[in-house]
């Protein structure tokens, strides 16, 4: 029997996990930017940032294994292949942001310390707190998330009443596809399938149930994290959007949040969100580096010396990229985002699919017309291109950077048509 208590501890926990610098930053500017649109806005957003990462969670409840699992019904080489570079880029990209926002705003303006100081301390902590591991999830989802969760609270609810309420026109041409693509910024969907298996391995770890209650646990609790986020993302959409006026055109996203924090809780503002974003920061930082060791702690015989050692090149890692600046660190992203998400997307549903539609003809070909549809959106980031415009032109909502979406789609229709009349 799976106690209320345990589902809201572990949904706590995942929601803290998920909640990290992207998911702070983000959403403010979409609802200065989205302004009059922020309802739209908001849930597009809510499709890339919270639907799809529940969803791979669901997808992990299912399999209960480790992120090996999501690719292997593809084949053992691609999934190797796939899992190292997933982990690559989440060690690379967003790992070390959390450090950078929470120098940003949480010690520059207080403290005159240097980038590379403020990363040493915090890896030093993540380092501690993952090599700690049995003890995390449950401090996590008892006492930081909570926290967390309220202060963000208060400062959506004290703007209700607040804010000037002056709503304009939308700077976005096309908000709703604005919302999607700035949910591929939080990293979500990648942190799904990364800190699931965390999950998997700390209910291992501490609870004595079957397959059947994990499963059962896992996804109430991923309902749990994820009404959670939608509250918090639509709460700080909206809270922006009314507060849009007092921001200038060309203002940062780390300046919006900085600046919202300071018009709902005054002269406590600075104080409160430098711990909010501390906290938010670093349980996520935590979650993805165990989530790394614990792979390859899988690969080389459960090696605990594997899993500190893993434990501390990310932390190096961290420390290095960790110093530079916060806008960097996304653009250095964007494009290493439209190679990896159609992928990693199109895993999670095909892994959620029932076992009679996922063969492993329909995750292979899936897959590979996913990657191919997304080239040209890989190739785009770095600019306009005759020849692929002349290809792209062709394919539906690639002008969006979408057009994997379609196709894909199709694919698992066609190719779970033919089998049917085939089975018939």
């Amino acid at each position: 029997m799976i106690k209320s208590k345990e589902i809201l501890i572990t949904g706590f926990a995942l929601f803290s996990l998920f909640f990290g610098a992207g998911n702070l930053i983000l959403p403010p500017s979409l609802g200065v930017n989205a302004s009059e649109d922020w309802f739209l806005v908001t849930f597009a957003f809510g499709i890339t940032a919270v639907i799809i990462p529940i969803f791979g969670i669901m997808a992990h409840a299912k399999l209960q294994g480790t992120m090996y699992d999501f690719g292997k019904k593809v084949s053992p080489l691609f999934s190797s292949v796939f899992c190292f570079i997933v982990y690559v880029i989440s060690i690379v990209l967003p790992v070390p942001r959390t450090a950078s926002v929470t120098h940003e705003i949480a010690v520059a303006p207080i403290f005159d310390s240097s980038p590379i100081f403020t990363s040493v301390i915090y890896f030093t902590l993540v380092l501690v707190f993952a090599l700690n591991r049995s003890n995390v999830l449950d401090f996590i989802g008892r006492f930081l998330t909570p926290f967390i969760i309220l202060i963000l609270l208060v400062i959506i609810v004290i703007s209700l009443f607040v804010a000037p309420g002056d709503l304009t026109a939308s700077t976005y041409e096309v908000p709703f596809i604005a919302g999607l693509l700035e949910g591929y910024q939080t990293f979500d969907a990648l942190g799904a399938v990364v800190v699931g298996g965390v999950i998997i391995v700390s209910m291992n770890l501490n609870m004595n149930y079957d397959y059947v209650l994990k499963r059962k646990l896992i996804m109430k609790s991923g309902f749990v994290a994820g009404a959670g986020l939608f509250l918090i993302y639509g709460g700080l959409i909206s809270s922006a959007a009314l507060f849009g006026s007092e921001f200038g055109p060309d203002v940062s996203r780390v300046a919006i949040l900085s600046g919202l924090s300071e018009l709902t809780l005054g002269a406590y503002g600075e104080v409160l969100l430098s711990v909010l974003v501390a906290l938010a920061c670093f349980t996520t930082a935590v979650g993805i580096v165990m989530g790394t060791a614990d792979y390859f702690k899988s690969v080389f015989k459960d090696s605990s010396k594997v899993y500190t050692f893993t434990v501390v090149i990310c932390c190096f890692v961290g420390v290095l990229i960790g110093q530079f600046d916060v806008h960097y660190i996304i653009q250095v992203a964007v494009p290493t985002l439209m190679f990896i998400y159609p992928i990693i997307i199109a895993l999670i549903f095909l892994n959620l699919a029932p076992d009679d539609l996922g063969t492993q003809k329909v995750f292979r070909v899936v897959i590979l017309v996913a990657f191919i549809f997304s080239i040209p959106d890989f190739i785009g980031v770095f600019g306009e291109f005759e020849n692929v415009k002349s290809i792209t032109k062709y394919i539906p909502f690639a002008n969006y950077n979408l057009g994997w979406v379609l196709p894909s789609m199709l694919t698992f229709g066609l190719l779970n048509f033919k089998n049917f009349f085939t089975n018939s």
